[in-house]
């Protein structure tokens, strides 16, 4: 049975769009539930196009007789090209906040499935889907759920002397697990100062919140001032 499907033929062309489709659609499902850019349609035309792109270059090969044409060299290039996509489902809604990069990496996953379908190789495809639905699926609520016990923010917090950087460093890790730690030139434009931004990670056990964060930073000397760094 695995042979004659990858033979190519009429009916095994019909069999790879429509298999193509249809894992392209169930990964592009969940990501339109999840109200995403590019959701069903978007990933079946992907995974369609990809798995039609791969066999153009064996169409080439077994029907129009072309024997120096290498079968794969129009599919690479949907590696490439699929990034130009990819991009366009990215947002920036903070300096701390990026949206959209598992729905690009999803639709890199997709094109990958869709090339590997068209061109015959039936187990890698349907394993890649498994994963990948696993993860858009089942490891979303996983980290939605450790999420919802902790809140994170971006921090800029303002300095009086660069002496007291490692001070401030030191007390943002310890306490509030800082992480993506920046030094920058002062927002203010005050001659000496020193900005330092930071994202911060809060339990919501222990019901810190942002105010309480930067009533905390005021009370030590050299903070001249912190606000949320967006």
């Amino acid at each position: 049975m695995m042979e004659w499907l990858r033979e190519f033929n009429f009916w095994t062309i019909l069999i790879r769009l429509f298999t193509a489709a249809l894992l392209g659609g169930v990964i592009g499902l969940e990501r339109g539930r999840q109200r995403r850019a590019a959701g069903l349609r978007t990933h079946i035309l992907v995974c369609v196009g990809a798995a039609l792109t791969a066999m153009v270059g064996f169409f080439a090969r077994d029907m129009l007789g072309i024997s120096n044409s290498d079968p794969l060299r129009v599919s690479a290039q949907v590696i490439s090209g699929i990034g130009f996509l990819g991009v366009g489902t990215i947002m920036v809604k903070g300096r701390f906040q990026i949206v959209g990069l598992t729905t690009a990496a999803g639709l890199w996953v997709t094109a990958a499935i869709g090339l590997s379908i068209g061109a015959g190789f039936y187990e890698g495809g349907i394993v890649a889907f498994l994963i990948s639905v696993f993860t858009v699926m089942v490891l979303n609520k996983i980290e939605r759920h450790i999420n919802e016990h902790h809140s994170s923010f971006g921090l800029y917090v303002e300095i009086n002397s660069d002496s007291h950087i490692r001070d401030c460093i030191d007390y943002l890790k310890s306490t509030y697990r800082a992480h993506d730690v920046q030094v920058t030139i002062p927002r203010s434009g005050v001659e000496g100062n020193v900005g330092i931004e930071v994202s911060l990670v809060t339990s919501k056990k222990e019901k810190v919140s942002l105010n309480d964060v930067i009533e905390q930073l005021h009370e030590h000397e050299y903070v001249v001032f912190a606000i949320e760094s967006l």
